[in-house]
């Protein structure tokens, strides 16, 4: 777990301290924000009750020994800012690259996998869940095998829900990233609408 999960400012201070975990402005990391509404999708739907995540911004000579001094990592958080996890954006940016990666499906994988490891380290829980084996899912290029590993050349594509399978090691693709709401049961699959009507 992060240095900063439980920093709190007292009265006395007259303002937030830029250094420190802090919220983005709003189109500050475009890319990463719509990634992240896309996987609330998934986790509203699965997790109810659970509050949507969020990005926080933090000094990267907090989070990585060498890091340059004034760069910015971008974490998936709980409301509460605590995070778990890598940095949804590049760690070791050549000079004059963009701060956020331009591949929107690259963004994507990246978002959904630090939002797995945060819900999972921080609340205990499994996140996602295959509905078909009760197993934990992870972020992967569609069509991948059991033996695939992150940076292999021949996956692309936009980030599928993966299952490992039961016990028979029948691994599949459940559904892209965002859209697990079609594979709920029908009440279930009923319960994010009603909400977002509400709203």
């Amino acid at each position: 777990m992060n240095s900063f999960s439980f920093h709190r400012i007292g009265p006395d201070q007259d303002g937030q301290d830029q250094s420190l975990p802090r919220r983005p402005e709003p189109g500050q990391w475009p890319k990463a924000e719509a990634a992240l509404a896309v996987v609330n999708r998934d986790l509203v739907a699965t997790l109810p009750g659970q509050e949507a995540l969020v990005l926080l911004v933090v000094p990267s000579e907090e989070t990585l020994p060498g890091a340059a001094a004034g760069e910015e990592q971008v974490y998936v958080a709980l409301p509460d800012r605590r995070w778990h996890g890598n940095a949804v954006n590049g760690t070791d940016l050549e000079e004059g690259a963009p701060p956020e990666p331009d591949d929107d499906t690259a963004v994507l994988a990246a978002v959904a996998d630090a939002a797995q490891e945060t819900v999972m380290e921080l609340l205990w829980q499994v996140w996602p869940v295959c509905p078909d084996h009760g197993t934990g899912m992870h972020p992967r290029p569609p069509g991948t095998s059991a033996d695939w590993y992150p940076g292999r050349p021949d996956a692309a594509g936009a980030p599928v829900w993966w299952c490992r399978g039961g016990r028979d090691g029948a691994c599949h693709d459940v559904c892209p990233v965002g859209e697990l709401t079609a594979t709920l049961p029908g009440k279930q699959r009923r319960a994010p609408r009603r909400g977002e009507r509400r709203r």
